[in-house]
């Protein structure tokens, strides 16, 4: 049983007296010996660091559905190492930002891989930007690649962004990405369920992969190799039945070829423009978007009638109105009727011995 079913079931307080005693020979009960949990709340409202629990006005409550899911098996498949797993949603976060967390209902996630190609960073930017054009929060985990340029992309075109981080609000990781973070942390939220002063670990990241997906309405995985981190944040989504939106890269690249292994499993929807990622996240008829069509041509504007005898009249030889009738199917009148008006729409010329097409058409 996770945590924090064990906290809704007992309460706080006996949960952390029984079912949560530490294990013998942990050293777990000597590090809690030495945590008061006062005075690390006022050391961090003095950094502007707030911590929320289930029940704040603050609190996300897409984060309650990770009770509600399995917990998943982060062995890796290509070891003999043991089962991993874990969830739940967390006891509490830490938030470091002005920017409250209530906002969050309508974000979207945008994750990757940290290698982004020029074709990955480019699509990301143009996702990200048009979801921030459209008031949706971006949401990602302030690592280097496809994270920084959601992150980056959001805050270039006037919108909100949240990191959500494998270590404490506190700390900077990874390094490159330190004056992003420092603006994240002053205009807008870094979010992390470690508390202040935590290093970031690979578990620390794989649980903070399903923080984003639980935070967002939906996931859009950009690029991500086989055994990229990316994919663990997928699994998360698609286990609280949030969408899933795959962008397709070259069929070559190395750095998609993740992305494309989960679109043949058929689990998620192919994006390749931000409009169609609205139309995925948004309610029922909400932000549809149109069906794309090339270039309207002279020709998309005639009656059915009038391209059926088009295409019927020839472009040198001239054709009487009998044989094109003919050829059309069409009874005579119709087809002279068609003619007429093909003419006067510049498509057809009426010579002495028939009808041609005019110029190129």
């Amino acid at each position: 049983m996770t945590t924090s079913r064990l906290v809704s079931e007992l309460g706080p307080c006996r949960a952390l007296e029984s079912q949560l005693a530490p294990k013998p020979g942990s050293g777990l009960a000597e590090r809690l010996a030495e945590v008061d949990p006062a005075r690390e709340l006022e050391w961090a409202a003095r950094k502007g660091i707030r911590f929320l629990v289930p029940g704040d006005p603050e609190w996300p409550t897409g984060l309650d559905d990770l009770d509600h899911v399995d917990q998943l098996d982060h062995r890796d498949p290509t070891t003999d190492s043991a089962a991993l797993s874990f969830g739940g949603t967390p006891p509490g976060i830490w938030v470091r930002g002005p920017m409250p967390l209530t906002e969050l209902g309508a974000s979207v996630a945008v994750v990757g891989s940290r290698a982004a190609s020029v074709y990955g960073t480019e699509m990301t930017r143009a996702i990200a930007g048009h979801l921030a054009l459209a008031s949706v929060p971006v949401v990602s985990g302030g690592a280097l690649g496809i994270d920084f340029v959601a992150h980056d992309a959001a805050l270039h075109t006037g919108g909100a962004t949240v990191a959500v981080l494998a270590c404490g609000v506190d700390r900077v990781y990874p390094e490159k990405n330190r004056a992003l973070l420092a603006h994240l942390a002053s205009e807008f939220a870094l979010v992390s369920e470690q508390p202040p002063g935590s290093g970031p670990t690979q578990l620390r990241f794989l649980a903070r992969n399903r923080l984003i997906a639980a935070l967002t309405r939906g996931t859009v995985l950009v690029e991500a190799a086989l055994r990229s981190g990316a994919l663990n944040t997928v699994r998360w989504a698609e286990q609280m039945s949030r969408p899933v939106m795959c962008v397709p890269g070259p069929v070559t690249s190395y750095t998609s070829m993740g992305v494309h292994h989960h679109l043949r499993s058929g689990g998620a929807t192919l994006v390749t423009h931000g409009s169609e990622v609205l139309e995925a996240v948004g309610g029922i008829g909400a932000r549809l978007v149109e069906e794309p069509r090339g270039p309207e041509r002279p020709r998309d504007r005639l009656s059915p009638v009038e391209r059926t005898v088009l295409e019927q009249v020839p472009s040198i030889v001239p054709l009487g109105v009998d044989r094109i009738a003919r050829l059309s199917l069409l009874h005579v009148r119709d087809t002279v009727g068609a003619l007429s008006r093909l003419e006067l729409k510049g498509f057809v010329v009426r010579g002495d011995d028939g009808w041609r097409l005019a110029g190129s058409r």
